[in-house]
């Protein structure tokens, strides 16, 4: 059946990056609410500058230890992911990070020591023998969706970027010269869903909250066959659930069977839409594949018996 289908290349990496000078301590860089977009954007531009494209490679989640600032990274080509280890195998990649790092900051040099892993295995010791890195890459598939707080960076920057854009095309224009619009970025396509405060169901009134650890739990228990089509209902504000990601938890989750299935499905959209993941959205979802039993179960109107 799935001749002819090729599944997409993706795999994970960690990016560990600390600075040499004691005065610049990139964690508490990152920590700090004023410097953290900054350091964000050196970041995105680096990695945009080792792989030729701002989407070449996503930042998942960047994690703060005592000396290291630690990017886990995705990567959805094998060829992103080739010209990355090139970039980074020659220096390029710390190059280009030290300088945009000192024009973020305003610093006068940002010295850096980088260190790379898939795993347990330190890609550092193998840069030379490109395909096994490659190799141990596409063996670490990402354990989490993008973190709420890297969207939220990357929105910002956009703005950032849309409105620099715009400044610049303004000037060229009152210069006497046409804009360029291929120097506008698209705008955002994410999802400006906000949380509404209640929602009917079956003519009675409830308050919104977020999903808890119950809900996800009684979900996965009673959901049953129907989590792919609860899923497709969810995919339409979730840009995390879009296809294949559910068709790849099916096959990735296949024998653990159909709790896990659903388990981890409902996990995507929590880990993704972090606040919003509301039992508002999940609510009509449930009520659209004719899952009123289990709607009634997690709002409180029915026991567990009168599901099973």
């Amino acid at each position: 059946k799935m001749a002819g289908i090729s599944a997409p290349w993706i795999g994970s990496a960690y990016l560990f990056l600390q600075s040499t000078c004691k005065t610049v301590v990139l964690p508490s860089l990152y920590e700090s609410s004023q410097k953290k977009p900054s350091v964000f954007k050196a970041l995105k531009l680096a990695l945009a500058d080792s792989t030729g494209s701002m989407n070449g490679v996503d930042m998942l989640k960047v994690h703060c230890s005592h000396l290291h600032l630690i990017v886990q990274l995705k990567f959805c080509k094998r060829e992103n992911c080739r010209r990355f280890l090139q970039s980074y195998r020659e220096g390029a990649l710390r190059k280009s990070l030290q300088n945009h790092l000192q024009q973020s900051l305003a610093m006068t040099t940002v010295p850096l020591e980088m260190e790379l892993k898939a795993g347990s295995e330190h890609l550092d010791e193998m840069l030379k023998d490109e395909d096994r890195c490659l190799e141990c890459i596409y063996r670490e598939k990402p354990d989490r969706l993008r973190d709420e707080e890297i969207t939220e960076l990357e929105e910002g920057l956009k703005s950032l970027i849309v409105h620099q854009s715009i400044n610049n095309n303004h000037m060229a224009v009152k210069d006497g010269a046409p804009p360029n619009p291929a120097s506008l970025p698209c705008p955002s396509q994410g999802s400006s869903l906000s949380p509404q405060v209640t929602f009917i169901f079956q003519g009675q009134e409830f308050a919104n909250r977020a999903l808890t650890p119950d809900d996800h739990q009684k979900f996965a228990k009673l959901v049953s066959k129907k989590w792919k089509q609860v899923g497709r209902s969810l995919q339409k504000t979730c840009r995390a659930l879009r296809d294949p990601v559910i068709d790849n938890l099916a096959l990735e989750y296949d024998r653990e069977g159909l709790y896990e299935q659903a388990y981890q499905m409902l996990l995507r959209f929590i880990q993704s839409e972090g606040k919003k993941a509301t039992i508002a959205r999940l609510i009509p979802a449930l009520e659209e594949n004719g899952l009123v039993s289990l709607a009634e179960e997690l709002l409180g109107l029915r026991s567990n018996e009168d599901c099973s």
